[in-house]
């Protein structure tokens, strides 16, 4: 993190989709730019305070940062009791529409850079990013992936067959926790197996002494150290692969 962090614009927006309007909170630098954009897609809890912060820091990088409400079909920013039913609500195919739309309005934007693009998820949304990436490759080119569930599936929607689109200009990181009973460990060497069959650029690795959840700080499975590790590793992909030479 920069030691003097820059002034930020900040606020929400709202996105025209398909299936209605989707807010958005997204924040940049005041001064400069365009900046790259980089897209958080948040995870089952919904969007929330420290994942705004996560916004925030991202942007004083020198991104675009924004973060959709995946929920706003239903009208709510959080899951709530509602957790698992949103979670097996919100499909691929569904988030891949809806990115769509946020591509087209950030290309409105004079703030936005065009060109490459960033993108980064949590959990229920580590699938989503690697959909996303696979379904826009010419814009994508640096993906993360933390903790992920459900990226293989037998399911025709299965973000896992996306993997051959994606362009050899696109690194991509997979960030498991050493401890996770929502990701089998036969899924991960699925996903670890398909990234390799279409030569994607790509690290896929396993955190020792970390739980689920162990990038949010206001989760039990906090763990500091990997949650500083995981911001090194993402502004070094989006410094490399999204910012001009």
């Amino acid at each position: 993190m920069n030691d003097q962090a820059p002034v930020l614009d900040e606020g929400f927006v709202q996105v025209p989709t398909a299936d209605g309007s989707m807010e958005c909170f997204a924040a940049r630098p005041r001064s400069g730019g365009p900046f790259p954009p980089v897209i958080l897609y948040m995870d089952a809890p919904g969007v929330r305070d420290e994942l705004y912060d996560f916004v925030r820091r991202i942007a004083e990088q020198g991104y675009f940062a924004i973060m959709p409400n995946l929920y706003y079909r239903y009208g709510v920013r959080e899951a709530g009791g509602r957790m698992m039913e949103m979670l097996q609500a919100h499909t691929n195919t569904m988030i891949v529409r809806d990115t769509g739309a946020l591509i087209a309005w950030l290309d409105t934007q004079p703030a936005a850079a065009p060109g490459p693009m960033g993108c980064i998820g949590y959990c229920m949304s580590g699938k989503f990013v690697l959909a996303v990436t696979g379904s826009f490759p010419e814009r994508f080119k640096a993906m993360l992936s933390l903790y992920g569930v459900s990226h293989v599936t037998r399911g025709a929607d299965s973000a896992h067959l996306r993997i051959p689109n994606i362009l050899p200009d696109c690194s991509l990181y997979f960030g498991f926790a050493e401890h996770d009973p929502y990701v089998p460990d036969a899924e991960i060497a699925a996903l670890d197996a398909a990234l390799k069959q279409h030569g994607a650029d790509y690290v896929l690795e396993k955190i020792p002494g970390t739980h689920h959840g162990f990038a949010f700080p206001e989760r039990m499975g906090y763990h500091h150290a990997a949650a500083e590790r995981h911001w090194d590793i993402a502004f070094e992909l989006f410094d490399r692969k999204l910012k001009p030479a």
